[in-house]
């Protein structure tokens, strides 16, 4: 449940989450057998690393998780034509959804509620155009295209009844990338820890999770990557256990050269917000973090903090474009 206080956050992507871990010495002392694996799903690279006593049933552990991502991406993803995603796309309806696509909906409906729209998984139909418009065209769609497009977006016409899920409007598309790894990520940890694996790292580009610590009294020591291409090393360090770590950035798609423009777009205007380059957020969950990730990228850094403070368990660490950094009160560098 998405709790206020007041009621009770980019991973190095370069070589893969996995490569980075090891190259800050994350497994270095650990005891027992670790097992990594990597594979790729959702169109990146999934790293898994499970740390305990017995190989063999760590082994299988892993290879049990990445079953169950596998299977996740089948179900959800865009790009899978019989996916409940695509028939939702295709038909506007999907009766007898599965427990997976209602949660998922479900918690982007809470973040879009937070974020008054700034997140919105119905903004599918203006990153088509985009991405066509620049594909054929080599240049940004015209305001009158996007203020057409704009029509088709609002998160409230995604409609949840029972264990059937209907999209209101004609022509309007969901898309869950901006929270469905995370999501996928939660999952693959679940089996590791049900299989009596606690000690976990699962990173899936830039959403990751960290279980427990990967030696005794050693948490996970994860690097946070500079939003800019020409600069080398490590923007940040953070330690992490039992969190969620997810960065968005506007170097990961951009649809400009000076990254003005790029694949994190506002649903209220149409065009990506010009304050921030990247936001790292630390949550109890990786869904939540990646939702929260690309909420803070079109909120900007003032509306961002404000919300980020007021949440049971959520840190953020955010670069702004001239690569000022800001962040909550809480957010601890290791």
């Amino acid at each position: 449940m998405l709790k206020t206080r007041r009621e009770v956050l980019t991973i190095v992507a370069v070589g893969g989450g996995a490569g980075l871990a090891w190259s800050l010495g994350l497994f270095g002392r650990s005891r027992g057998a670790v097992v990594t694996r990597s594979r790729q799903l959702m169109g990146t690279v999934v790293n898994l690393t499970a740390v305990g006593d017995d190989r063999e049933a760590a082994e299988a552990a892993v290879e049990a998780a990445l079953g169950r991502m596998s299977e996740l991406e089948s179900q959800l993803s865009r790009f899978r034509s019989e996916s409940e995603v695509s028939r939702l796309n295709r038909t506007g309806r999907v009766e007898g959804a599965s427990d997976d696509l209602i949660e998922l909906l479900r918690l982007a409906d809470r973040i879009s509620r937070l974020g008054d729209g700034a997140f919105d998984v119905t903004v599918q139909p203006l990153l088509e155009l985009y991405r066509k418009q620049l594909a054929e065209h080599h240049r940004l769609p015209p305001p009158t295209a996007v203020e057409a497009t704009l029509e088709r977006v609002d998160y409230r016409n995604v409609h949840i009844q029972g264990r059937n899920v209907s999209l209101a409007r004609s022509g309007a598309a969901i898309t869950i990338d901006g929270i469905g790894k995370g999501y996928i990520v939660d999952q693959g940890v679940a089996v590791l820890k049900a299989r009596g694996f606690p000690n976990v790292l699962v990173e899936a580009g830039g959403d990751l999770l960290a279980s427990g610590q990967r030696a005794p009294g050693r948490p996970w020591r994860i690097g946070i990557r500079r939003p800019r291409h020409g600069a080398r090393g490590l923007q940040a360090r953070v330690d992490a256990r039992d969190r969620a770590v997810t960065t968005s950035g506007d170097y990961m798609q951009p649809f400009t050269p000076d990254f003005a423009q790029h694949h994190i777009l506002d649903p209220r205007t149409g065009s990506s917000s010009p304050e921030l380059a990247s936001s790292t957020v630390v949550a109890p969950t990786a869904a939540l973090a990646d939702g929260l990730s690309t909420l803070t990228m079109a909120l900007g850094p003032r509306q961002s903090l404000a919300l980020l403070e007021d949440l049971s368990g959520c840190e953020g660490y955010l670069v702004t474009k001239d690569l000022r950094v800001v962040m909550t009160s809480g957010f601890t560098l290791s």
